[in-house]
């Protein structure tokens, strides 16, 4: 799971988890103003979190795969779907492809774990990013920390 300039993986490690949260921290709670409290739901210790890394070991961005019944409230209670988010890319590492890097990891996992279908809510001026990478944007928009989103689904290939 490599590109040039940086690697993927799922954090398992204590300084990994970290690292999500200090991407997640500067991304959404100081670029984007959501409160911490919002930011962080309680629901990470039951996630798949990868993390993007570049070379030197500075981390770039992150998402979590919420599965099971941790993420019922998301999936609407359906074991074969799971629900991607916290996707964070920081300011500095947008543009390279990191992004799409880490959905396709998040989806891979979702596989792993034997899922159909993956699930997110995407803010509103990303559905064209999200459109890109196959998900289709269903029922309205609705905020979220005080910002746009609209839910979206992906169906998922086998290997």
């Amino acid at each position: 799971m490599t590109a040039p300039g940086y690697a993927l993986r799922v954090a398992t490690e204590p300084a990994d988890i970290e690292a999500c949260f200090a991407v997640r921290k500067e991304v959404f709670v100081v670029e984007q103003r959501v409160p911490e409290e919002l930011e962080y739901d309680g629901r990470d210790g039951d996630a798949v979190q990868v993390l993007a890394v570049r070379d030197d070991g500075v981390p770039l961005g992150t998402g979590r795969l919420l599965y099971g019944p941790g993420a019922a409230d998301r999936t609407g209670g359906d074991a074969d779907t799971g629900s991607l988010g916290r996707l964070a890319v920081r300011a500095t590492a947008r543009g390279l492809g990191i992004g799409a890097a880490l959905v396709r990891a998040i989806e891979d996992a979702a596989r792993e774990r034997g899922l159909r279908v993956v699930d997110l809510h995407a803010q509103s001026h990303a559905l064209g990013f999200y459109e890109r990478l196959g998900y289709e944007a269903y029922g309205p928009e609705f905020p979220d920390a005080g910002i746009p989103h609209r839910s979206m689904r992906r169906v998922l290939r086998r290997f």
